[in-house]
């Protein structure tokens, strides 16, 4: 038999803006919200219309999130299209040892220093259908300037060519069908073999399987083993 290891997998989850990676982690967390945690990043960026603090992200200053970088408070950093974004340390290393799966929400940048920390993480990269599909949905927001958007844009570009460095890649082009193959993915890393903490027996057949593939084993006297 085999016993699996039972901490939390650390899934980090990576996507140009207008992916739609905010609505597909929101249903995964839905589908298992006992055994999965956002880590919520913070962000020197101003929230959009809807976002709320805690939930979307912690909204600091960046002249707040510069001084919590000196006081090593994140995990990792980055600037990106002008803003840093960070994943506070506290409770990630808590919730992976009681067993619940921690999903990071961040930019390639911040993907890249946390497999350097983590290389043992789940690297996963979702992909909008088209680059014209991704234009249609930065327009679609109506909380960005035309600057911004050919900002994030050119920013998604040079993202895609990125994704050899993530283990999957997940094309978004139907949210539910998204969420069920990355849910696919998660069952299939528990499986891993080096996920195994170890082999142990419990029945008398496996004894003697063991017994049998051991090159000194005298099998005198085998018939009183079963």
């Amino acid at each position: 038999m085999i016993r699996s290891k039972n901490t939390g997998q650390i899934i980090v989850i990576s996507a140009p803006s207008g992916a739609g990676k905010g609505t597909i982690i929101k249903k995964l967390l839905e589908n298992n919200s006992k055994n999965r945690w956002l880590s919520v990043s913070a962000t020197s960026r101003k929230p959009r219309e809807g976002e709320k603090e805690g939930v979307n992200y912690y909204y600091i200053t960046e002249e707040e999130f510069k001084k919590r970088i000196k006081e090593d408070y994140f995990l990792e950093y980055t600037n990106y299209a002008g803003n840093y974004y960070g994943t506070p340390k506290e409770y990630i290393k808590e919730k992976i040892t009681k067993g619940i799966d921690v999903i990071l929400e961040i930019e390639i940048e911040g993907a890249n220093n946390i497999k350097k920390l983590i290389p043992e993480a789940l690297f996963i990269f979702i992909m909008p259908p088209s680059l014209k599909e991704l234009v249609r949905r930065l327009k679609g927001r109506g909380t960005e300037t035309n600057e911004k958007i050919i900002k994030r844009f050119n920013a998604a570009y040079k993202e895609v060519n990125e994704v050899t460095k993530y283990n999957y890649v997940v094309i978004n082009d139907e949210v539910d069908n998204a969420v069920d193959k990355i849910e696919s993915i998660i069952k299939a890393e528990r499986c891993r073999v080096d996920r195994i903490e170890e082999v142990y027996l419990d029945t008398k057949e496996e004894e003697i399987h063991e017994l049998l593939m051991n090159d000194n084993f005298d099998n005198t006297g085998l018939g009183d083993k079963i």
